[in-house]
């Protein structure tokens, strides 16, 4: 698994205005590793149905969260997240139940898939926007009937991208990642910092 990229984000963005469009804890916890300053807006989209392709689903989705919170936001940077895991062109979101997510965890066993997460950046006072995307390739271990009935009793996989967490006990899921862990945990800090030099430059 690679490190995180230790990048000056903090920095790009000085003292102006972040605000991230999403209520997801693991995004919150690598803003704040990161030294960023920021508020939280809850978007109010329908996440379901919007594209089959895996690049465009993201970006789309992205887009649509930074964009429904902007009435909310006086000014700065607004910043929306959407991750979604793809096993050989399917998108597997978030599971409604435990049956959902006992049923994408039987499919990820012993197989590679990849999670894709698309970021959009907004800039509310000079009107640009910018997006972009990210993808890292999971393999799985094998897994048994009882080790994924153990791992949804624990609760973890009931908010996550195809039912598991790498940050949490997921990791035990995992055999190997290649690419970003952050997004896998779903916020890639080297593709923001990338977006943060384009968009303030």
């Amino acid at each position: 698994m690679t490190l995180r990229a230790e990048a000056n984000l903090a920095g790009f963005i000085g003292k102006r205005k972040f605000t991230l469009a999403s209520r997801s804890p693991r995004r919150m916890e690598l803003l704040k590793e990161a030294n960023i300053d920021f508020e939280v807006k809850t978007p109010k989209i329908n996440e379901e149905n919007v594209s089959k392709n895996p690049k465009q689903h993201v970006l789309r989705l992205s887009r649509m969260k930074a964009e429904s919170v902007l009435p909310e936001v006086e000014g700065g940077l607004v910043l929306g997240a959407d991750t979604i895991v793809v096993l050989n062109g399917e998108i597997l979101g978030k599971p409604k139940n435990q049956k959902e997510a006992k049923r994408m965890l039987e499919k990820l066993s012993n197989r590679e898939h990849k999670v894709y997460t698309g970021l959009t950046l907004i800039d509310k006072d000079k009107k640009k926007t910018v997006s972009d995307y990210e993808c890292t390739e999971v393999k799985f271990n094998s897994l048994s009937s009882e080790g994924i009935d153990s791992y949804i009793s624990t609760g973890e996989p009931t908010d996550k991208a195809g039912a598991y967490g790498i940050q949490g006990r997921g990791s035990r899921l995992v055999r190997e990642v290649k690419g970003s862990l952050d997004n896998v945990i779903g916020l890639p800090m080297g593709k923001l910092e990338e977006m943060l030099i384009h968009m303030l430059r």
